[in-house]
């Protein structure tokens, strides 16, 4: 926590309360104004492809207020859900805030998604008005059910900037606990989990965050990860504009392009994912390797030196003693790396520590805004997902004898459901505010969170991209030959804690009887049944995403086990085939 000489991040917004807000915190619009007010030269969003643009703040609020006036004349109002989908970019921000100031909620969505993925999901959330990238402009919404579609890219008929009202509107104001934001995590068929987010939720998170990450005007982030994600919303756009800092957007997950716009840009704030972190590290340590063996010992132990000092003393030696090796990965102007998004092994984070970066990771839910811990740079462990934040409260459910237990969490950045889901809202969200996370672990005395398992379902793959089981176990419900499949995580680096997708099926028994008049022998029989079922799973692959697809196979002789509502025991198969 911070001391209270030191007084709080968000202490500033006192001067304009009551003036720009009434309530304990501001909408997200009303933030950006006091932004505005204080920092309306300094340069807000900023893009070098496909050709380079920077808008200050002033300029960007003329912008927003420009869309904001069309929409409204568009019918756009409190009432309204509009949806954004869209490569990172400076057009993509305007529109997310410009659907704010019109007192409607913005629903964020995924671009990786098909046409008819999207479609589905907008007809779900109600969505009329959509901002989307031009090259998909005329392939979205082939029923014609939306009544205006707008382009984020420059050079289309209905470019975003062009967009002008014909008469001035008055805009409607959304109150703090009025609905901001509809993420969905999962589920494009049968009821989807559209996560629900107030004004509150977001900044009062984002705020909150700032406690334990000190945020300056003069930062720059760097907005690579897809902005639908609610880690990247919050943790790199939200952030971002409540301080005044610029957010230089990127396109493409291309190690060379990033280390291009990441010194172009002169980056202060890295959010990545661990892959790509680690992607970085193994190049840097395998390009000092290659100058031998006296120079890569000795920069392993100037490194050793330079992180006991930081440990100990609190001082950051290594970010001078290493400038020249962090220039080569563009890094030598980055001040704090955030890992997020999956789980990241300790060794990164030593060792980034000890190169002289700040290097700071988080844990979160999309449910939750998403932060609720972060690792203080001054006081950071490796093995901790971090501090909680303040005015958050967290407990441990049904503890075993070394404190382990199931995560809940209470606090002002908690959803309040999932959209037109009540019995999934009422799964893990108690009516006292209380919000069951699913992941395990333990609280030290020092309110640092450990994590010791993940959602007992949900798969995080390596890139940080979150897969539901049953969305691929949906897939294989037409396929006579199979009597149950279970589709979990494994581990595909125990070093590097990178999950790939198995899936574990059973045949029914019709189908083996078949199998056995035809092949009589077990081991010929066995391979048969396998190449069979794996034919299976390659049709299946082609209808997913590459990071949803299954990579391992294993054929079960019996059956899964399952509870009385038949549903498969997935923590019983995962320890019955672990070493399968």
């Amino acid at each position: 926590m911070a001391s209270a000489k030191k007084g709080n991040p968000w202490d500033f917004l006192n001067e304009y309360k009551g003036s720009v807000f009434a309530g304990e915190w501001p909408t997200i619009p009303e933030m950006f104004e006091i932004t505005c007010k204080r920092h309306a030269e300094r340069r807000c969003f900023t893009a070098f492809a496909p050709k380079e643009i920077t808008l200050t703040y002033g300029e960007a609020r003329e912008k927003i207020l420009q869309v904001a006036q069309y929409l409204a004349e568009s019918g756009v109002g409190p009432d309204s859900k509009v949806a954004v989908t869209g490569k990172n970019s400076p057009e993509w921000a305007v529109a997310y805030l410009a659907i704010l100031y019109t007192g409607a909620t913005v629903v964020p969505l995924d671009y990786q998604l098909t046409d008819k993925e999207i479609d589905f999901l907008m007809g779900f959330a109600g969505v009329k008005h959509l901002f989307v990238d031009a090259e998909r402009i005329d392939d979205i919404d082939t029923k014609g059910n939306l009544t205006q579609k707008i382009s984020l890219e420059e050079g289309h008929a209905d470019y975003i900037f062009d967009k002008k009202a014909k008469e001035k509107h008055e805009l409607a104001k959304a109150t703090e606990s009025d609905l901001a934001a509809i993420l969905f995590t999962s589920g494009t068929t049968g009821n989807p989990k559209g996560v629900m987010l107030t004004h509150q939720n977001l900044v009062a998170d984002c705020y909150l965050a700032q406690d334990l990450l000190t945020v300056y005007a003069t930062d720059v982030f760097y907005a690579l990860l897809p902005i639908h994600h609610s880690y990247t919303m919050l943790a790199v756009f939200i952030e971002a504009i409540s301080q005044g800092a610029e957010i230089v957007f990127g396109k493409k997950l291309i190690v060379t392009q990033i280390l291009k716009e990441l010194k172009k840009g002169k980056v202060t704030m890295f959010l990545a994912v661990p892959m790509l972190f680690n992607k970085m590290l193994k190049g840097l340590m395998n390009g000092i390797k290659e100058k031998g063996a006296l120079v890569y010992g000795l920069i392993r132990f100037l490194m050793g030196i330079s992180g006991l000092i930081k440990k100990v003393f609190k001082v950051n030696p290594g970010h001078k003693m290493f400038n020249g090796i962090l220039a080569k990965l563009s890094m030598d102007n980055i001040r704090i790396c955030i890992s997020g998004g999956g789980p990241l092994p300790a060794s990164t984070f030593k060792l980034f520590n000890q190169l002289g970066i700040d290097f700071v990771q988080g844990y979160g839910l999309t449910e939750t805004s998403p932060i609720i811990t972060l690792n203080p740079i001054e006081a950071y462990i490796e093995a901790s997902v971090g501090k909680i934040l303040p005015r958050t409260e967290m407990k441990i459910l049904d503890p075993d004898g070394r404190g382990v237990g199931e995560i809940a969490v209470r606090g002002p950045m908690v959803m309040q459901g999932y959209y037109k889901n009540q019995e999934a809202t009422d799964e893990v969200l108690g009516k006292d505010g209380w919000l069951r996370t699913g992941d395990a672990g333990y609280i030290d005395a020092n309110n640092y969170v450990y994590l010791t398992g993940r959602k007992k379902s949900l798969i995080v793959t390596e890139g940080g991209k979150n897969v539901f089981p049953e969305e691929i176990e949906d897939l294989f419900q037409l396929y006579d030959e199979i009597d149950q499949i279970c589709i979990m995580g494994y581990l595909s680096d125990k070093k590097m804690k990178t999950e790939a997708i198995r899936a574990i099926i059973h045949p029914t028994d019709k189908f083996v009887e078949e199998m056995t008049k035809k092949h009589p022998e077990e081991a010929e029989r066995a391979g048969k049944i396998l190449t069979h079922m794996q034919e299976i799973v390659d049709k299946v692959n082609k209808e997913l995403l590459p990071y949803k697809r299954i990579n391992r196979l294993t054929v079960a002789d019996e059956p899964l086990e399952m509870t009385s509502t038949k549903k498969i025991k997935r923590h019983v198969v995962a320890e019955l085939y672990k070493d399968r």
